[in-house]
């Protein structure tokens, strides 16, 4: 007689288990912040496109334009902490759906401006009305990934800022070209027509984001608390501060900014400036200069997919920082030096590392604050940081008026670069305080 003795199943293994966990939260997560964050972008940034046909139209300078362009960050820095301890408080789907409703209606308010006073309220209004959004999703983060998925997690956000201005260009330049209908000029179809299909969206998340772990009805009860176990143990074992005081002692979050400073400086000159130094390589349309334009945008959706997944302990994060700042500074160097396709090629690898840069900045100082100070702390860090989108835009448009050309900018940047990769060098994670 043979007796037949079953076993049972082993239980899956728990790196296993949380690999599938964080593939559903990507999964789930992810593609609504990204269409968050392209809109968020399509509508901060529209006005690169806009620039020679609103200059003429409004009789704005090149400086007018730089410094409109900054503008926008100047308040958009200052709202930063505000805005994020308010959603520390009220919850994301709440406040993210705020902040989309305010910036899309005053994105498509653009429309309406009439000089250059006109144009600076709008662009304060606005940095106002977006404040939070970048930061309050860095501290959302947070709430579902640990340390080694954060980074990979930042980068698919990211990817919303290289499909924004993959799809700028074109859209862009197809909506310009509505130049004349119904009276309108192309810029003003522009900002309306990419303003208010963020008031929509803001229904969605409404309806879909969930506040954390515990809310998400796709995540089972077990789920929701082996995420939240997780990160607590994680917060447990790292030497986080809890207090705005000692956040602004800490000398890792002032070197977290030093490196964020000039990377914003960096992607906004870029943003802000590419379609115009595009247009001087030869005779191209609206809509040419747009597809144009693109181009480093796809090499910057190539990084941002690929290479911070690789940020998976703090002497990777240190070496990905390095190395991506000074490619980013080699970019910039060739592209001053050469026009047309050589230039273009310039501005690509400058863009692959962009985004890859800036999803590890962010882990170093998550990984030190905890409370109420993580959510002031990421919104201080991206304060000061945009600070360089204020600063980079203003002087580029100084420069380009007083010389004619925007290569001395160039170099320029490219030196604070080469800075900023050195200070990456001192840049340490949670317990690495400890064993320096």
């Amino acid at each position: 007689m043979t007796i037949l003795t079953g076993t049972a199943a082993a239980p899956a293994p728990a790196a296993t288990t949380e690999q599938r966990l964080n593939g559903l939260l990507l999964r789930k997560l992810m593609p609504l912040l990204i269409v968050v964050y392209v809109m968020s972008f399509l509508d901060r940034t529209n006005i690169a496109l806009a620039k020679a046909s609103m200059g003429i139209d409004l009789g704005l300078s090149a400086a007018a334009y730089g410094l409109g362009a900054g503008l926008f960050f100047l308040t958009y820095a200052l709202a930063e902490v505000p805005s994020n301890l308010i959603m520390h408080r009220v919850g994301a789907r709440f406040w993210i759906t705020r902040i989309m409703i305010t910036w899309g209606l005053l994105s498509a308010g653009m429309a309406f401006v009439q000089g250059e006073t006109s144009f600076y309220v709008m662009r304060l209004l606005l940095g106002v009305a977006e404040a939070g959004l970048f930061p309050g999703v860095m501290l959302y983060l947070t709430y579902w990934f640990d340390r080694e998925q954060r980074a990979r997690a930042t980068g698919y956000f990211l990817l919303g800022v290289c499909l924004a201005n993959i799809l700028s260009g074109p859209l862009g330049g197809a909506l310009l070209e509505m130049d004349g209908v119904l009276g309108w000029h192309g810029w003003q179809w522009l900002f309306v027509l990419e303003g208010l299909p963020a008031v929509a969206l803001a229904y969605v998340v409404w309806k879909k984001l969930p506040d954390g772990p515990a809310s998400a009805p796709w995540l089972s009860a077990v789920e929701a608390e082996d995420i939240e176990r997780r990160l607590a143990a994680e917060r447990a074992t790292a030497p986080q501060q809890s207090k705005l005081g000692q956040m602004f002692r800490d000398r890792q979050i002032w070197l977290a900014i030093v490196v964020y400073f000039v990377h914003q400086i960096t992607i906004y000159t870029v943003i802000f400036f590419l379609p115009g130094i595009i247009g001087t390589y030869s005779a191209l349309s609206p809509f040419q200069v747009g597809l144009l334009t693109a181009v480093p945008w796809i090499a910057a959706a190539i990084g941002a997919a690929t290479l911070p997944r690789l940020a998976t302990s703090p002497s990777r994060c240190r070496t990905l920082l390095f190395c991506g700042l000074l490619t980013m500074a080699a970019g910039l160097l060739l592209a001053s030096l050469a026009n047309s396709f050589i230039g273009l090629i310039g501005f690509s690898l400058t863009a692959l590392m962009l985004f890859v840069v800036q999803s590890i900045i962010f882990v170093f100082p998550s990984s030190r604050l905890s409370g109420s100070a993580l959510a002031a702390g990421l919104a201080f860090v991206t304060t000061c940081g945009l600070l360089g989108g204020f600063v980079g835009p203003s002087v580029m448009g100084l420069i380009e008026q007083a010389t004619g050309s925007t290569r001395n900018g160039l170099w320029i940047i490219a030196a604070l670069l080469v800075v900023a990769a050195l200070v990456s060098t001192r840049l340490r994670q949670g317990q690495e305080q400890a064993n320096r």
